[in-house]
C-alpha cells in the first residue's frame, strides 16, 4: 500500500520541518535579550512570550493526533507551513508585546502540527528496526537544529546583525520542507487497531499512562527551562551562553543517535532514573559555576536530559500501546503545555531575584549573575522530583513481564 511513496523526500521534509521547530527555539532564545531591550519588556513579559511557543505546540499537537487519520498528514503539514510563515513574519514586523505573543503562538502551533504529522507518518513508512532507527534519526534533528540555530544566532549577534535578520533565517528550513512535501503522496496507516479512537481514549486512563503523564510535565520543563532562558540566566557567568546551548544540544543529538544500545542496556526505567540524577546535578552545578567550568557542566546536563523526550514517548508506545498516535500526541502535548505554564513563573523568579539581590547591594553584571544562579537553583527542583518518581516507576515496572525492547521514538 505504501510501496510507491517517496520515503526519502518525506523523511527529509520531516527533518527540515523539525529543524524549523528547533530554529524557532534556539534563535528566539538568542534574540530574547534584544527583544527585551527594544520593546522594554520585563523578564516576566518575556516569559509569557516564551510560553506562547509552548502553548501553541500542545494545542495543535493534540488536535493533530485526534484528526490524523481523517484530516491526513499532508493537510496537517500544510497548516504547519502556514502557521510557521505567519508566526515568523509577524515576529519580524512586530510592533510590541501583543504582536510578539500572537506571533509566537502561531509558531508554536506550526511546531505542534509538525510533531503530530511526522511521528506517525514515519512510523507508517517503515517497520521493525528500520522504523525505530528512522524515528530516532528524525528526533535527533531537534537538538541538532537547536545547536545549529544557536551557532547561527551567536555569529549573527557578534556581527551586530539585528534580531529581524536572525528570524529571517528560520524561513530557510520552512521553505525547504514545503518544497520537499509539495506534490508528494503520503503513506496510509499500516496498523488498523491503533486507529480506533475509542481504544485510544480508553488507554489514556490506564495507571501507567497517567503516571507517565505527570512525569512528562516535569521532564519537559527540566529540559526546556534552562535551555530557553540560557542567554539571560548565564549571560554574565563568564561563559558564552549560546555556545553552552550549542554544546548542550550537540551532545544531546549525538546521544540520541546512539539511543538504541543505551536503552537496551539500561532499560527505559533505568535510563529515565539515571537521566533525572544527571539533570539535577547539571542544573544545580550551573547555579554555582562560572567561566569555563560551565561548558563541562553543560555536558552533564545534556546527558541527563538527552533521552527524556524520546524515551518518554517510547515508554508510551511500548507500555501503553493501545493509546496509539493519540497517546504519543498527548504525552508530547502535556510536556509542552507544562513548559508553557512554567515560562512566566521562571521569568518571575528572575525578576524577584533581581530585586532581592539589588536590595542586598549588588548591581550590574554581578547582580545579573546572582539572579541567574538563584533562578537555576530553583529549576533544579524539577529533575529532583523526577528522581523520586522514577525510583517508584523502576520498582513498579521491574516485575512486569519484559516485552520486546525497542529504541525510543
Amino acid at each position: 500500500m505504501n510501496e510507491n511513496i517517496n520515503k526519502s523526500a518525506l523523511f527529509n521534509g520531516s527533518c527540515f520541518a523539525l529543524i524549523t521547530t528547533a530554529f524557532t527555539f534556539s534563535i528566539r532564545a538568542g534574540i530574547l535579550p534584544q527583544l527585551g531591550d527594544e520593546f522594554g519588556l520585563s523578564a516576566a513579559q518575556l516569559g509569557f512570550i516564551n510560553s506562547m511557543w509552548f502553548l501553541g505546540f500542545p494545542i495543535s499537537m493534540i488536535i493533530g493526533g485526534i484528526v490524523y487519520h481523517s484530516f491526513g498528514a499532508k493537510n496537517i503539514m500544510r497548516v504547519a507551513f502556514v502557521a510557521h510563515t505567519l508566526g515568523i513574519l509577524l515576529t519580524i514586523y512586530a510592533g510590541g508585546y501583543t504582536t510578539l505573543l500572537i506571533s509566537t503562538l502561531f509558531i508554536g502551533f506550526g511546531n505542534g502540527c509538525t510533531e503530530a504529522a511526522c511521528n506517525p507518518m514515519i512510523a507508517d513508512m517503515y517497520s521493525g528496526v528500520k522504523m525505530n532507527k528512522m524515528l530516532n534519526r528524525f528526533h535527533m534533528w531537534f537538538p541538532g537544529g537547536i545547536m545549529l540555530g544557536a551557532i547561527i544566532s551567536n555569529v549573527m549577534t557578534t556581527m551586530n546583525l539585528g534580531w529581524e535578520a536572525q528570524m529571517w533565517i528560520t524561513m530557510v528550513p520552512t521553505v525547504i520542507y514545503a518544497v520537499l512535501f509539495y506534490g508528494k503522496a503520503f503513506p496510509k496507516a499500516k496498523v488498523e487497531g491503533a486507529t480506533s479512537l475509542g481504544n485510544n481514549f480508553k488507554a489514556l486512563f490506564s495507571p501507567v499512562f497517567l503516571f507517565l503523564f505527570v512525569c512528562m510535565s516535569l521532564t519537559a520543563i527540566s529540559e526546556f527551562g534552562p535551555q530557553q532562558w540560557v542567554n539571560i540566566v548565564l549571560a554574565n557567568s563568564g561563559a558564552n551562553a549560546m555556545i553552552i546551548l550549542a554544546l548542550t544540544t550537540g551532545v544531546m543529538a549525538v546521544a540520541r543517535f546512539f539511543a538504541g544500545p543505551v536503552v537496551e542496556k539500561l532499560g527505559q526505567t533505568g535510563v529515565l532514573l539515571a537521566g533525572s540524577i544527571l539533570a539535577t546535578i547539571g542544573i544545580y552545578l550551573f547555579s554555582m559555576v562560572t567561566g569555563g567550568a560551565a561548558y563541562f557542566v553543560a555536558i552533564i546536563f545534556a546527558l541527563g536530559v538527552a533521552y527524556f523526550w524520546p524515551v518518554m514517548v517510547g515508554a508510551v508506545a511500548q507500555r501503553v500501546p493501545l493509546s496509539g498516535a493519540l497517546g504519543m500526541s498527548i504525552i508530547g502535548g502535556i510536556g509542552m503545555f507544562s513548559t508553557a505554564i512554567w515560562q512566566p513563573i521562571i521569568g518571575g523568579w528572575i525578576d524577584s531575584s533581581r530585586e532581592e539581590m539589588r536590595a542586598e547591594g549588588f548591581s550590574g553584571d554581578e547582580l545579573e549573575l546572582m539572579a541567574g544562579q538563584a533562578t537555576l537553583e530553583n529549576m533544579a527542583m524539577f529533575p529532583a522530583i523526577l528522581i523520586v518518581l522514577f525510583i517508584i516507576f523502576f520498582f513498579w515496572q521491574r516485575n512486569i513481564k519484559k516485552t520486546e525492547m525497542v529504541s525510543p521514538v
